[in-house]
């Protein structure tokens, strides 16, 4: 586990040494977002409405699948979306448009992750109003665009936010980065257009349209058409495979299928190779979809991965399809674009 991270939810010697950094960190953030909100420096609005779907603490929280999710919301009611990320974890600058069998370690893992779920165009990079543009001239068809993370990314102006909450994490200890979890103070959560609680409130949250995350079955990573229940599974050891920003997540979830985790937990993004999942026995492995990009070139017979789907409570999407039905042209969406709120 980081040593950093595993201090994310308690106070403790080590957390008291970083909050020097912290108030640094604090101050750089909220200087920068005082730019925007007095005039000095300026969104970029683009010709599509933007929902940003982030979140204001580090780690996973579930953005991604929410992000599947809405683009096959709106697909179903004929839209097009455009789907944009930073790339996390992958070695290409440039701004590439990201197809499923793309390469992770170049594009990322998250990126390629959303080509292969969405069906939607996917395009990556870290200048988020370039990417919109390259994106939208290669297909003028998109009618919106939905950001994956991007919150703090303030150059890029948005229609609509979409904050993300781990309901079992919350905030952690309420401090900002490094000492603590947050990217942004909880009061950033005041000018959001909605909050999404992923999981159930272990601690005291503030309200927001509920979500869980679903998989009931396993995909085998040689034989892509073979699944299984992932109860199926039970009874059995399994080496549990998560390199996401919240591997508990997974691991619980497998445990409370009714399986005996082995856990090995990696780095958020871990660029693996087929050394770190040889652990020297013919147990099965489990990993989730994010990771099984990564490792698909290497499999073994026995290797499987856990889809899971986003389950949302459907007054978040009437509310996002309220927000696009308010801008029907470019001049308004324009005009919406340059309401700052991240």
């Amino acid at each position: 586990m980081n040593p950093i991270t595993s201090h994310w939810d308690r106070f403790s010697w080590f957390t008291v040494l970083l909050l020097p950094l912290s108030a640094l960190f604090a101050t750089i953030a909220a200087a920068r977002r005082s730019l925007y909100r007095l005039g000095v420096l300026r969104p970029v609005a683009v010709a599509r409405p933007v929902i940003v779907v982030g979140n204001i603490s580090a780690g996973g929280t579930g953005k991604t699948p929410l992000v599947a999710w809405l683009a096959h919301r709106l697909a179903e009611r004929g839209f097009r979306p455009l789907v944009i990320t930073r790339g996390y974890g992958g070695t290409c600058n440039a701004i590439s448009e990201v197809k499923p069998d793309s390469d992770p370690a170049s594009l990322g893992d998250e990126a390629v992750l959303l080509a292969r779920r969405t069906g939607c165009p996917v395009w990556r990079g870290a200048d988020r109003p370039a990417v919109v543009h390259a994106a939208l001239a290669a297909h003028p068809d998109c009618d919106c665009v939905i950001s994956d993370d991007g919150m703090q990314h303030y150059r890029l102006a948005r229609s609509l936010e979409i904050a993300v909450i781990d309901g079992a994490r919350g905030f952690g200890n309420g401090l900002p980065l490094p000492a603590g979890p947050l990217r942004e103070p909880v009061t950033r959560l005041d000018d959001v257009d909605a909050i999404v609680i992923n999981g159930t409130a272990r601690r005291r949250l503030p309200e927001g349209y509920a979500m869980r995350l679903a998989g009931n079955t396993i995909v085998n990573m040689v034989e892509r058409h073979r699944s299984k229940p992932l109860r199926g599974k039970s009874g059995r050891p399994i080496h549990a495979v998560a390199g996401i920003g919240h591997p508990e997540r997974f691991f619980g979830a497998l445990r409370d299928a009714g399986i005996n985790v082995i856990e090995h937990a990696f780095p958020d993004h871990h660029a693996y190779t087929p050394a770190d999942l040889d652990f020297g026995d013919d147990i099965p492995v489990i990993m989730t979809e994010k990771d099984a990009v990564k490792c698909f070139a290497f499999a073994q017979e026995d290797w499987w991965y856990v889809p899971v789907e986003a389950v949302v409570d459907d007054g978040l999407l009437a509310l996002v399809l309220d927000r696009l039905d308010a801008s029907p042209g470019e001049g308004r969406r324009a005009q919406q674009h340059g309401r700052i709120t991240g």
